[in-house]
This record gives C-alpha cells, sequence and structure tokens, in this order.
C-alpha cells in the first residue's frame, strides 16, 4: 500500500529517484538502481519530476500527501500490482 510517508519520502529525496513496487513493497531509490538485481522486475510507480509535476509542487499538506498516495495505489492496483 503507498502511504503518504512514500509520497512524503520521494519528495523528499535526490532529483533522479523513482518509486517502485518490488516484492509487495514501495520503494524510494534512485533510477540509476532499477538497472540492478535487488531491483530487476520493480514495477516503476512514478518519478520524483512526475510527481512534482502531478501535484502542482514539491511542497505538499498532509492532505495532499495523502491523496497522491490515494491517486498512485488506484494507480497500481488498476495494473494488477
Amino acid at each position: 500500500m503507498i502511504t503518504a510517508d512514500d509520497v512524503s519520502r520521494l519528495l523528499a529525496s535526490e532529483t533522479d529517484t523513482v518509486m517502485v513496487l518490488i516484492e509487495g513493497r514501495i520503494d524510494v531509490v534512485d533510477s540509476n538502481e532499477l538497472d540492478t538485481d535487488a531491483f530487476r522486475g520493480a514495477l516503476q510507480v512514478i518519478t520524483r519530476d512526475e510527481l512534482i509535476a502531478q501535484a502542482g509542487g514539491e511542497q505538499l499538506s498532509e492532505r495532499e500527501l495523502i491523496e497522491q498516495a490515494a491517486a498512485l495505489e488506484m494507480a497500481v492496483a488498476e495494473l494488477g500490482g
């Protein structure tokens, strides 16, 4: 399940990071790590830059974090993740 904390972690991370779903858990990793054995096969949920564009900025209220998490969770569920 994607939480507001996951969204907050992605926003607080370095610029070239991505939220992924791997083995039933959400992680925030550098995009270069996607090619490593540890993250091979991970479902890319959203990049930091995509999230900022979608949310309209980096500074989100708690309510906005919750809303973004719910939207991302719904998108993953629709993909069967």
